[in-house]
């Protein structure tokens, strides 16, 4: 009887500590952990029949790792100098999941429509890009508009009134006053609907605003044929290095010279590069993958611009303080443009 009694207990205690260990491992906190992601090699990620890439060395796109934090890992990354603890809606800017993946998932698409356009360009190739609408990417709370609109919406027209851009959108709802009826048609999946609601006062102003931040819907229709697939990662951030390796396997140029290189920033279909977030765990996450460069998006570090920086610092300064003290061995370097990262890469030395 006694040796039941503390067989019982043994398997009582043994399950009290495996459901103890499942649940401190459950990502069950209103916090995620942002770290370094990985840095996948483009030659897997760009397709275009009879132009492979051939040469030695990588192009590289670098991401950032989001998750759900659980007990066991909020307490890891407090000790982690890589890591970041923040709140879920920092991560997704308030947006519900859904929302949230839409937003990342327009990114990608329209990064991935400017990298092909400027490629082609640049290795004369036809390339055309086409208006298409207007995607919602954020609604003021204090909309009207808001709950009614959502992230991802296609705008196709306001008041029955169609629009080149969203600058020409911007610019007609400008012409109305505050408390103006405005009938918005747009196209979720697959539905076109129509919302009818007044303009408000925007914050700090005295004009007429919906409160909606806008991005153009691009097409762009090339002469061959070409897929750019970067899996499940979303997010503008790795316009340039999409760019840079289509523009290599278009050309048949070696323009990395052979080397590792890594990179990360926005482009517009002007060819200019943009700051993005998260740029020290990108350093890691190209030291890791063994890049030799690291290509940064570059702004001039005036006052007004380090006020809004995050740390105060912009891309480019706090790359290079990432890299002088974790990847030392790794030189980064500052472009303003696809045009300006040519430049660059010319001057390095090749293998």
């Amino acid at each position: 009887m006694f040796r039941k009694h503390k067989k019982l207990k043994i398997f009582s205690i043994l399950g009290v500590l495996i459901g103890l260990s499942i649940l401190v491992n459950l990502p069950i906190l209103p916090n995620y952990i942002e770290g370094p992601g990985t840095a996948p090699n483009l030659k897997h990620v760009v397709s275009i029949p009879n132009h492979s890439d051939k040469y030695k060395g990588k192009f590289m796109f670098t991401t950032v790792s989001e998750s759900q934090a659980s007990v066991v890992t909020y307490l890891l990354a407090k000790f982690n100098p890589h890591e970041e603890i923040e709140s879920i809606g920092d991560v997704t800017g308030n947006q519900d999941q859904q929302s949230y993946l839409n937003l990342q998932n327009i990114y990608m698409e329209s990064a991935i429509n400017n990298a092909v356009y400027n490629a082609f360009k640049a290795a004369h190739k036809e390339v055309s890009l086409s208006y298409r609408g207007i995607y919602v990417l954020d609604v003021d709370s204090k909309s009207n508009f808001y709950k009614h609109v959502k992230v991802g919406d296609l705008i196709v027209s306001l008041n029955h009134h169609q629009f080149k851009n969203s600058a020409d959108f911007r610019k007609y709802v400008q012409t109305k006053k505050i408390g103006d009826k405005m009938t918005l048609t747009v196209y979720r999946n697959g539905k076109e609907i129509q919302i009818t609601k007044k303009l408000y006062k925007l914050a700090g102003t005295d004009k007429a605003g919906i409160g909606i931040i806008l991005q153009d819907d691009n097409q762009v229709s090339t002469s061959l044929p070409i897929n750019v697939n970067p899996g499940a990662v979303g997010g503008p951030s790795a316009g340039l290095m999409f760019t840079l390796q289509i523009y290599q396997q278009l050309s048949g140029k070696n323009i990395r010279k052979s080397q590792n290189i890594a990179g990360t920033g926005t482009i517009d279909d002007q060819g200019n590069v943009g700051e993005i977030g998260g740029i020290d765990k990108k350093i890691i996450a190209a030291r890791d993958a063994g890049a030799k460069y690291f290509l940064a998006p570059y702004v001039k570090p005036t006052k007004e611009v380090l006020k809004y920086e995050d740390q105060h610092m912009t891309n480019y300064q706090m790359a290079v303080k990432t890299a002088r003290k974790y990847a030392p061995n790794m030189k980064v370097i500052p472009v303003t443009s696809f045009k300006d990262a040519l430049n660059k890469l010319a001057k390095i030395k090749g293998m």
